[in-house]
């Protein structure tokens, strides 16, 4: 099948680097990095592929294309620029939904600075993206209320300046300005404040505080005071944005964030930039999965990305991950206590939300394809062959061996059929006998779906432990059912699953979509069982009290009931309203009875 790939791959070194597969039309389909190149790419035509979408990439490969690099890192920064570059159809692509601002800094005489959303390479400085647009305002108010620099689009070159065509404007009379269009502020002077910005707008707003602290000091010291107290202003004014921006903790200094969630579409990655103590940048991004990518292939990715958007050069990342050998040069920190952990636990928390913020969009938006990933979720959570669009689960429910009852609750496509919800009497079984129950119902509900020829479910949830499913499988066993139906039962004090035959538990994420259906279903069965029984006990109560009543029976009771309502009432009622009930004779009996 692949004859036309074995002289290509021949030629393929024992070396790191890059890879590029092309299709028939000579268009890059996918690009990816190994650390042996011959050995990565000889894998995908010597083996089966688990995933679909990857033998189908495989059956579209014409021709192989490879880079030879130094290292590992260095492959993964080439695969992330060619990726960005040509965009294959079968690589993991980060997802935003719109264009991030930034701040500029312009290249000219006495330069301005204001948000853009458009990056131009005219050799100004950029700074961001600000995901939090209203940080980059405050940052924006907190420039301009400490540092009077020109707003205008004037042409302060020198000799502009000297022709004397420029006249200061409202801006500088009312302080905003210093005034450098009539050579009020010489480009050494306004320098200064630019590089106090630059500070500013890198995180590192401490040591901006610190040098401002030191020239107060120093004018306060030459009796020159008005400047000393224009100093001391501008102090306080960062050290209230300071103190309202994300403090992590003094003692962590300049480290970069990184932890993921996923679901079988897609990857959500949350990145935190900490500089200084503080939380300076935070962005989370969806990335596309196209062949099943793994954790250790998308956070990489991601992180070289977003490194590079921030322009970021700390030496140590956070993360849940080991990523060592991608990043040598790099402390990579894995953190089990302390402020670390709770640093990479604030960064999970805020993956997860993005994660069911998207999937809640995605409800809302395209119910279908919500449903679709969570059958899919499912169906490999569940070890299933096919998508569980139909489950039921049973619950038995019993008062010191009285009035025992069963429910079964019907799920479709992940949701409550209420229609479909059956309630069942215990006919066969006397006393509390919990598994007998189990084995009643579930042969009744099955044997008559069977004779009605009525659609069974791909899934059977048995609230319960291995005893109540091996009574459930009995009578699976007695309907020729077992391997036509999967069959599960859940414990309630761990959320084990177990599975027929099967004594060892298999436990799900707690975080999974799979688990929290399979719980709801529970509750549900729980829930409607329960109704039921209290129904049926407080009939029967209300029952036991009138038929006591020697001379009146059940029917009796019942006529009673249902036009009174309570015993209560019948005990309240006259003579007359008693006879056009239950007649003349009976009516008599009650009312002596109560009176």
């Amino acid at each position: 099948m692949f004859e036309h790939l074995k002289d290509q791959i021949k030629q393929i070194p024992h070396s790191p680097g890059v890879y590029q597969y092309f299709d028939k039309n000579e268009v890059i389909i996918y690009v990816g990095k190994a650390k042996d190149l011959k050995k990565r790419v000889s894998s995908y035509f010597t083996k089966s592929q688990d995933n679909a979408k990857t033998t189908i990439l495989v059956r579209k490969i014409v021709t192989i294309k490879y880079l030879v690099v130094e290292t590992e890192m260095d492959a993964l920064l080439l695969e992330n620029n060619l990726i960005k570059k040509y965009l294959p159809k079968y690589n993991i692509q980060l997802k935003d939904d719109k264009t991030y601002p930034w701040i500029c800094v312009t290249k000219e005489a006495f330069p301005r600075i204001f948000a853009t959303r458009r990056v131009i390479k005219d050799g100004s400085k950029y700074y961001g993206p600000y995901p939090n647009v209203k940080m980059m305002y405050t940052l924006l108010d907190l420039i301009k209320d400490v540092y009077p620099l020109r707003t205008c689009r004037l042409n302060l070159s020198e000799n502009a300046i000297k022709k004397g065509n420029y006249k200061v404007c409202l801006e500088y009379h009312i302080g905003n300005c210093k005034g450098p269009c009539e050579s009020k502020q010489t480009e050494n002077e306004y320098q200064v404040y630019l590089d106090e910005i630059g500070s500013i707008l890198k995180g590192n707003i401490t040591s901006v505080i610190k040098e401002l602290q030191g020239m107060m000091e120093n004018y306060a010291a030459n009796l020159k005071f008005e400047e000393a107290l224009d100093i001391k202003n501008k102090i306080t004014s960062l050290q209230n944005y300071y103190s309202k921006s994300s403090v992590v903790s003094p003692t962590i200094h300049n480290v970069d964030v990184i932890t993921m969630a996923e679901d079988d579409k897609s990857a959500y990655v949350n990145y935190l930039k900490i500089s200084n103590g503080a939380i300076i940048h935070g962005h989370t991004v969806e990335v596309k999965k196209k062949l099943a990518e793994t954790p250790k292939q998308i956070l990489p990715f991601v992180l070289i990305d977003m490194r590079e958007r921030y322009g970021d050069e700390s030496t140590e990342i956070i993360t849940d991950i080991k990523l060592d050998k991608y990043f040598p040069h790099l402390k990579i920190t894995i953190p089990q206590r302390g402020e670390k952990k709770a640093l990479l636990e604030l960064s999970m928390r805020n993956t997860k939300f993005f994660m069911l913020e998207k999937h809640k969009q995605e409800k809302l938006v395209d119910p279908e394809r919500h449903v679709e990933r969570i059958m899919e979720t499912m169906k490999k959570d569940l070890r299933l062959q096919e998508w569980p669009t139909h489950i039921e689960c049973f619950d038995n429910s019993n008062f010191h061996g009285t009035n025992a009852v069963a429910a079964c609750v019907v799920f479709k496509n992940g949701k409550p059929s209420k229609k479909d919800y059956r309630h069942f009497n215990i006919k066969t079984v006397v006393g509390p006998d919990d598994f007998a129950s189990m084995e009643e119902v579930v042969y009744r509900r099955y044997k008559r779906l069977l004779e009605e020829e009525q659609p069974l479910p791909q899934v059977i949830i048995i609230d319960g432990g291995k005893g109540q499913l091996s009574s459930a499988m009995n009578s699976i066993d007695k309907l020729n059912l077992r391997g036509k139906i999967t069959v599960i039962g859940i414990a309630k004090k761990l959320e084990e699953l177990y599975y027929p035959g099967d004594s060892i538990p298999v436990y799900i994420d707690k975080r999974s979509e799979s688990l929290k259906i399979i719980q709801q279903l529970r509750n549900e069965a729980h829930r409607f069982g329960i109704t039921h029984h209290r129904d049926k006990r407080s009939k029967n109560a209300l029952g036991t009290a009138l038929t006591e009543i020697v001379g009146i029976g059940e029917k009796t009771s019942t006529d009673l009931l249902k036009h009174f309502k309570s015993v209560k009432r019948i005990k309240e009622a006259s003579l007359e309203d008693l006879v056009k009930v239950v007649g003349a004779s009976k009516a008599q009996v009650v009312f002596d009875h109560y009176k």
